[in-house]
């Protein structure tokens, strides 16, 4: 009876022992479900047995009701997304671009973003949302203007997808035109009329050199011209012909020079 007692009470110590693990595994997995921790740049949508609540949880350590409300974390820093897009420009040339967006999810918002959208937002709208806007952007420019107008373009796509993405709870930080591709042939005709223009600026200098010789030239021409007129001038007003003989002494070395009429040394100066 004894041995049965003892059995009997070491039985209710051992299922006292279980009891308390167990009701202190229950206490401690309800505390725990009781608190949820959102990280650096995060933000929790706290969710009822399947409504999402007004309250919006912010980054460190939140408590929710265990087993009732669940917790949906999204990321609120700036993202990015990369898409490709082929459009038609407004001459009819088929463009392929390649774009990417920086953009965030409004903190405040992102509640009502969950609610409406869901965790697919980029696929749903975000995507989407680009290939419309450069495909609308893309359409008002020649192919041309897309290559020489690239910030105009950039500016206007970005404009279009802020305007698009706000009513969404979606903010744009930043796009760009990652590349512009265009046909083969347009391709070859954007380097054959580069090549032209190259080769048409290469005569117009050169006709332009050519004239500034000439010009050099004819300036040359007149000022040897002016010169001769005025030493004419200036002989006839000193005499004529003795005015030149008295130039040549001036300038004789001492040595007669001679040259040869008839057989005889005929005086280069008029001596009288």
């Amino acid at each position: 009876m004894e041995e049965k007692q003892i059995v009997k009470m070491e039985v209710k110590q051992i299922v006292k022992i279980v009891v308390k693990s167990i009701i202190g595994i229950v206490i401690f997995i309800t505390a725990m479900a009781s608190f949820t921790l959102v990280g650096a740049g995060q933000r929790g949508i706290l969710i009822t047995m399947g409504k999402v609540e007004d309250r919006i949880l912010g980054e460190g350590l939140n408590f929710k009701f265990p087993f009732v409300q669940s917790v949906k974390k999204v990321d609120v820093k700036t993202q990015k997304e990369e898409v490709g897009v082929s459009a038609a420009s407004k001459d009819l040339q088929t463009v392929t671009s390649k774009v990417a967006l920086n953009f965030h999810l409004e903190a405040t918002q992102v509640n009502q973003l969950w609610q409406k959208i869901g965790k697919e937002y980029k696929e749903r709208i975000i995507d989407p949302a680009v290939q419309e806007a450069v495909k609308s952007a893309t359409a008002k420019y020649t192919a041309e203007e897309l290559i020489t107008k690239r910030s105009e373009v950039k500016d206007t796509v970005k404009l279009l997808l802020a305007e698009r993405l706000k009513v969404e709870y979606i903010a744009v930080d930043e796009f760009s035109i990652v590349d512009f591709d265009f046909s083969p042939r347009f391709n070859k005709a954007i380097e054959d009329k580069v090549t032209a223009e190259q080769n048409a600026l290469a005569a117009k200098n050169k006709l332009e050199q050519v004239k500034y010789e000439a010009e050099q030239r004819i300036t040359t021409a007149k000022g040897e011209a002016e010169a001769i007129r005025i030493q004419a001038l200036a002989i006839q007003s000193q005499g004529g012909a003795e005015y030149v003989n008295l130039k040549a002494v001036e300038k004789w070395n001492g040595v007669l020079p001679s040259y040869m009429m008839g057989g005889q040394s005929v005086p280069f100066v008029n001596i009288k």
